[in-house]
This record gives structure tokens, C-alpha cells and sequence, in this order.
């Protein structure tokens, strides 16, 4: 496992490397992904929490109504943590796109102060998309998988 410090190191070196180029005329918004960390910095921080967590090609790509839907159930953390989507990393993932879940269903674990704890869906429905990479970190209440 990573440690946690040189995690939070390299993510606020990263958040000063992405202020600086935000500032940069015609930059609205960056993201970047290097191993682990997830940094976005946004000059209109107003932006829609729905938006915000829509992967970056999924915002480029060509205005589809499937796209521009906003109205599809999601299953949200309930604790902070980081996210597996399969019990071990050898086993297969709980979910894939396409699974069909019902209310209860394990969808993954989040592990909170080296406990490891079901995340069960708190709705029916087939996934749609799963918004969270494995090992990533989750905030509470933050959505995890969005279902048709």
C-alpha cells in the first residue's frame, strides 16, 4: 500500500503544478491522473457535482442524449475510503457495466481505517457506469456506479 504522506506530497505538488497552468488564458478547467491520484482544478467552481465527476472523455465526446441524461439512479458511499470493486485482487469484480443489481447487492468495499466494508446497492437497476476506479479514494455520499 502507498504511503500516505508521499501521497499527500505528490497531490498537492500536482494541485500547485495544475493552479499554475490553470492560470493560463482560455484554461477552464484541468485533470490529471498519475498512479493513485485524481487532481482536478476548475476556474468555475460552481460546476454541478454530477458534472464534475463525469470522466473526461465522456466530456469531449459528442453531446449524446445518453450523455446529457442526468437523471439515472446512482449508488453513493457511505463512508469515506478507498474502493475495490472485487474482494481480492485475483477474484473477479463484484460489478462489470451491463451487471443487472438489486437492492442489497454487494457492489464493492470501501476500506476505512484498515477495515474493509461491504458497500451494498441501495437500488435496482442495471449499471450503467461505474464512476469509481478500483483502489480509488471515495468521499461520503459521493456516487460510485450510476444505474439505468
Amino acid at each position: 500500500m502507498a504511503d500516505p504522506k508521499k501521497l499527500r506530497a505528490d497531490a498537492n505538488a500536482l494541485v500547485v503544478e495544475l493552479l499554475q497552468r490553470l492560470g493560463g488564458e482560455g484554461v477552464q478547467e484541468l485533470e490529471v491522473r498519475r498512479g493513485p491520484l485524481r487532481v482536478r482544478v476548475s476556474k468555475d467552481g460552481a460546476r454541478a457535482g454530477a458534472h464534475a465527476l463525469e470522466p473526461i472523455a465522456a466530456a469531449g465526446a459528442a453531446g449524446s442524449e445518453a450523455s446529457a441524461r442526468t437523471d439515472y439512479a446512482t449508488v453513493n458511499a457511505p463512508l469515506t475510503g478507498l474502493f475495490y470493486r472485487s474482494p481480492s485482487p485475483q477474484a473477479p469484480a463484484f460489478i462489470q457495466v451491463g451487471s443487472q443489481v438489486d437492492q442489497g447487492d454487494v457492489i464493492g468495499l470501501i476500506e476505512a481505517m484498515k477495515l474493509f466494508n461491504e458497500i451494498r446497492s441501495t437500488a435496482s437497476g442495471k449499471v450503467r457506469r461505474i464512476i469509481v476506479e478500483n483502489g480509488q479514494l471515495v468521499r461520503a455520499h459521493q456516487p460510485i456506479i450510476e444505474l439505468e
